[in-house]
């Protein structure tokens, strides 16, 4: 067991440091209080190949290791969530998925741009009624012979508008339960598939996160992955994967905050001495430092086991309900060690404070996690 990064690991993480710095860093105040998608920061990401980089090169991805993409994702988060969460999901939930499980046509057809960031992939499995019990899909794709009719609404879908390729979880036979469940790939613009309101959320403002509507919507048997009844295995499967690009999401935000706490620790002075050199501050960053550690501890293990080909679910939902809890004390400590200032959007720090919040709630709740956990340790 050793912990040192490879030459090209830590040249990934440097990649990804620099891009966050030079191209997400300005702006990422007024994307988060206008809701102003990072478009062109995305496309210069996949550009860069920050948004396939687990796929095959023959499918014009990055082939490179989960370790180099949760670092290359620690370090987006750190600046901006909401450019992140839209890597994280073309990456884990998105092309992943295809890759595993798609036909070849498929590939050609779709991941191939996906993973050059030419266009951009949704997942789309939440409902209005189906969060955290992905079991009762009210959307429904009716079995036509060659094709399938989709009908129905999705909600909470990042990059909602912003996507061209969706993959949508239905259900086909209702009678089979979760085994009658379908996944789909859809293609913005397909007559009956429209896109509804841009909801108005607390963090990660950047992201656009729309309802999605499927009247009588045409999709081809072609487009469906993986046999007949497939598609809930395929989304449990693909979340697994998800909540390791979750979690260190979670992990930059709160290695963000905390490196703006250091820097204003060590600036800031009260009763004639730096913060830094008060006691209860100290006190307060050895705490945040620690965390941060054993997050990304969990978070590496979980990438490793994924890459060893072992099982990984229980790593992937330890490392996700441990660093967003992370997220959520070291972002409050933040604000806290920056006082007023803390509060306001100048100094960073309350937009990250936001944006930990989802990381709790997305790709599975906290309760799901703990539930995956638990039934891990009971097999």
């Amino acid at each position: 067991m050793h912990f040192q990064l490879s030459e090209e690991q830590l040249a990934v993480q440097q990649a990804a440091r620099d891009f966050a710095q030079t191209e997400l860093l300005p702006g990422v105040i007024e994307r988060d209080t206008h809701q102003k998608f990072p478009a062109e920061q995305i496309r210069k990401m996949g550009e860069l190949g920050f948004m396939g980089m687990m796929v095959d090169p023959k499918y014009n991805g990055g082939g490179m290791d989960t370790i180099s993409y949760v670092l290359a994702m620690e370090e987006i988060s750190k600046i901006d969530a909401s450019a992140s969460v839209c890597m994280s999901v073309n990456n884990s939930l998105v092309c992943w998925g295809l890759e595993k499980y798609g036909s070849e046509e498929q590939k050609e057809k779709y991941l191939k741009r996906l993973a050059t960031g030419e266009v951009v992939g949704a997942f789309c499995l939440s409902e209005p009624e189906a969060g955290s019990d992905a079991t009762s899909q009210r959307t429904t794709a009716e079995d036509k012979g060659d094709y399938y009719l989709l009908n129905g609404t999705k909600n909470w879908i990042t990059n909602g508008n912003s996507a061209s390729v969706y993959i949508v979880i239905a259900q086909t036979d209702p009678e089979k339960k979760h085994k009658g469940i379908n996944a789909l790939i859809v293609e913005k613009g397909m007559p009956g598939f429209v896109v509804g309101k841009k909801e108005d959320k607390m963090g990660i403002r950047g992201s656009d996160t729309h309802s999605l509507m499927f009247t009588d919507v045409k999709v081809p048997k072609a487009n469906r992955i993986g046999a007949d009844g497939f598609g809930f295995s395929f989304a449990m499967t693909t979340l697994n994967g998800g909540r390791i690009g979750i979690a260190a999401q979670a992990l930059g935000i709160a290695a963000g905050a905390y490196e703006l706490a250091v820097k204003y620790a060590k600036e800031r002075k009260a009763f004639g001495k730096h913060l830094s050199e008060h006691q209860a501050i100290q006190f307060k960053l050895a705490d945040m430092a620690t965390q941060i550690d054993a997050a990304r501890l969990l978070i590496h293990k979980a990438a490793f086991f994924k890459d060893q080909g072992r099982d990984f679910v229980q790593a992937a939902a330890m490392a996700k309900l441990f660093a967003s809890q992370v997220a959520q004390d070291v972002t409050t400590e933040a604000v806290q060690i920056h006082g007023g200032y803390g509060y306001v959007k100048e100094y960073h720090v309350e937009r990250l404070m936001r944006d930990a919040k989802i990381t709790q709630i997305y790709e599975g709740t906290t309760e799901i996690q703990k539930m995956v956990i638990s039934r891990e340790l009971l097999k």
